[in-house]
């Protein structure tokens, strides 16, 4: 038994591996959710949300997301989950830094990385990397979830 979440697992995979900022979105707010909208979860989900719209040109969107997640994350310890925070919040206090001047036309996107500092967590990433295929990021709608069960499963209904 995991001692991380599954879908946690799969948030890193899809934020590191394919840096997929949507489905990482996907599956960390069904996770969000079921942990009674945790705020270390939702500062987690904001900078995916932040990420995917300052890559796709949003510049104030993105900005608002991702200030909000230093809004929540900021409190915590540096190690939490298995990851450094602190570098992660770092990373993201710099970006909206550079997004909030105001030449923010002239920032140019990067992706960031979350680092992994526990080793079972690790394990679990490679193992679970292994099953989970590669996304091509920025897919434009959900693949798992309510949403998405509902609508393949009239597909389903259409095609009898």
């Amino acid at each position: 038994m995991s001692i991380y979440e599954p879908l946690y697992v799969d948030y890193l995979i899809y934020f590191n591996r394919d840096q997929d900022y949507f489905e990482c979105h996907e599956v960390l707010e069904e996770l969000w959710l079921e942990r009674n909208r945790d705020s270390l979860y939702k500062g987690l989900l904001q900078i995916a949300v932040g990420l995917y719209h300052f890559r796709n040109g949003n510049l104030r969107g993105g900005t608002m997301m991702l200030q909000s997640s230093l809004d929540l994350l900021e409190p915590y310890p540096a190690t939490i989950l298995g990851i450094d925070l602190g570098a992660l919040v770092r990373d993201v206090q710099e970006i909206v830094k550079q997004l909030s001047q105001s030449d923010v036309q002239s920032v140019t996107y990067r992706n960031l990385s979350i680092r992994i500092v526990d080793e079972v967590l690790e394990q679990e990433i490679s193992r679970r990397s292994l099953e989970l295929k590669p996304n091509i990021p920025q897919r434009r709608s959900p693949t798992r979830g309510r949403i998405y069960e509902e609508k393949m499963k009239a597909m389903d209904q259409s095609k009898s």
